[in-house]
């Protein structure tokens, strides 16, 4: 399969960031199952996956990997495969989030949910199918083939029991908590809890990539800090949009972790701490990726703009 990937340094970070999620989209289209008589896909299965995978969305997981391969130096069009399988296992996760055992939404980038617009068990079976081609994607599209080792066990490690995954049933055990109105939890279990569910899959982009262009440890550990610091931004900007936010432009709901009383920046840290603590966290990203001189000058844009997201 080719990839066709040039992406300008000349223009601004807004064209760059939609360029670069075109070109994600163009590649998950390709890389997705259609399923068919011909296919040994399911053609329901196939539907649903490319209902949730193909929906839009800020694709900045993808684009992180990118632009960190980029970033040291390397072929972004190297660490496509790598991209996408990203984007995968996030669509997965949003996916089973989505359920009615879960979060119970009805609503994800603007339209309904997979297990509304299809049913549930196909929803599940769908995230499964997202998650498993993920790491087939790593494993036949990255090269050499210890670069594709290391980004399979990396990809595993931030997305499972110790990371993505892990940091959901942690997020499942804190509303059961907060239901407690004599436990009110802390901003370090908070913390704690988002460095996982998820910053693991906003560092792992940074690391991968780094790693496909055949980066020095040192690079790959800078882009870790960095990814350390903008998950936790990232994660504070989305609980502040769901205080503030519009929800047109979010395609969700909004409010609805306020309403439950769950565990949020704004909760403990209010609305103007919880903007301080994210504008910290940002100098602490862009602090962090210093030893990649001017390559690292996107990253570095991309820390900034994160504070002022809408959606």
């Amino acid at each position: 399969m080719t990839i066709c990937l040039q992406l300008p340094q000349e223009v601004s970070l807004r064209e760059y960031l939609d360029l670069a999620a075109r070109r994600v989209e163009e590649a998950l289209d390709q890389f997705l199952p259609e399923g068919g008589d011909d296919s040994p896909t399911p053609s329901r299965l196939a539907a649903a996956m490319r209902y949730s995978a193909l929906a839009g969305g800020k694709r900045l997981r993808p684009v992180l990997c990118l632009m960190a391969a980029e970033a040291c130096g390397g072929d972004p069009a190297a660490a496509m495969p790598a991209a996408a399988a990203l984007e995968l296992v996030h669509t997965y996760s949003l996916i089973h989030d989505d359920l009615p055992a879960m979060d119970d939404d009805d609503l994800r980038r603007g339209r309904p949910t997979c297990h509304k617009a299809f049913d549930e068990a196909t929803a599940i079976l769908a995230g499964d199918a997202l998650l498993t081609l993920a790491f087939e994607l790593v494993a036949a599209g990255v090269a050499p083939a210890p670069a594709a080792v290391r980004c399979v066990r990396l990809l595993a490690e931030c997305a499972g029991h110790g990371g993505m995954v892990g940091g959901q049933m942690a997020d499942l055990a804190a509303e059961e908590r907060a239901l407690d109105l004599r436990d009110e939890g802390s901003l370090s279990e908070l913390e704690a809890i988002h460095r996982r569910k998820t910053g693991a899959l906003l560092r792992a982009p940074l690391q991968m990539g780094a790693i496909i262009a055949a980066a020095p440890d040192s690079h790959v550990e800078a882009l870790e800090r960095y990814g350390r610091a903008v998950g936790l931004a990232f994660q504070i900007v989305d609980d502040l949009l769901d205080v503030e936010g519009d929800e047109v432009k979010l395609g969700k709901r909004v409010g609805k972790d306020h309403g439950l009383g769950k565990w949020t920046y704004p909760r403990f840290l209010g609305v103007d701490g919880s903007r301080r603590r994210a504008r910290q966290l940002a100098d602490e990203a862009v602090a962090a990726i210093a030893p990649l001189g001017p390559r690292g000058h996107r990253l570095r844009e991309l820390a900034m703009a994160l504070l002022e997201r809408d959606r």
